[in-house]
């Protein structure tokens, strides 16, 4: 029998709108979760569940990380990518972006995020989760429908 690695699915949620001239997004701080505190993450993201689209990860991801039922998802990329150094190496990540929902942003899960703030896409805080900040650099670019990080 072959021995096969897990893929792990995850969705992420950027929340963006426009003010002026320019893209904002909206970010979170990570605190208390053990994975990459103290980096700006995006709003809401979390694990795909079993019998869960990546589109429905994304909408309940938001609801319960920040409080808003999200309009229109529009896919940005899905990324490959690794990291040697944790349990499970190997994920597979959906991004959306989303301009419309309703109910105002908010941080739901104190204990995970001591921050929440909108950035401007051509000046966001540092450090960002490198994965993340990968995709977010390329917003409004024509980033890849499939993407690679980590090989």
């Amino acid at each position: 029998m072959v021995d096969r690695f897990r893929v792990v699915p995850a969705s992420y949620v950027f929340l963006t709108r426009r003010v002026g001239s320019r893209d904002q997004v909206l970010l979170q701080l990570r605190q208390n979760t053990g994975y990459m505190d103290g980096h700006w993450a995006a709003a809401a993201a979390g694990h795909v569940e079993r019998g869960e689209t990546a589109y429905d990860a994304a909408r309940r991801e938001a609801r319960e990380e920040i409080g808003v039922e999200v309009g229109e998802l529009a896919f940005v990329t899905s990324m490959q990518r690794t990291q040697h150094d944790q349990p499970i190496d190997e994920r597979i990540d959906f991004f959306f972006t989303c301009r419309s929902w309703s109910g105002e942003p908010r941080i739901v899960e104190p204990d995970k995020a001591g921050a929440m703030d909108w950035f401007a896409l051509d000046a966001l805080p540092d450090p960002v989760v490198p994965h993340e900040l990968f995709v977010l650099r390329r917003l409004g670019t024509g980033v890849e429908g499939y993407t690679t990080f980590g090989f």
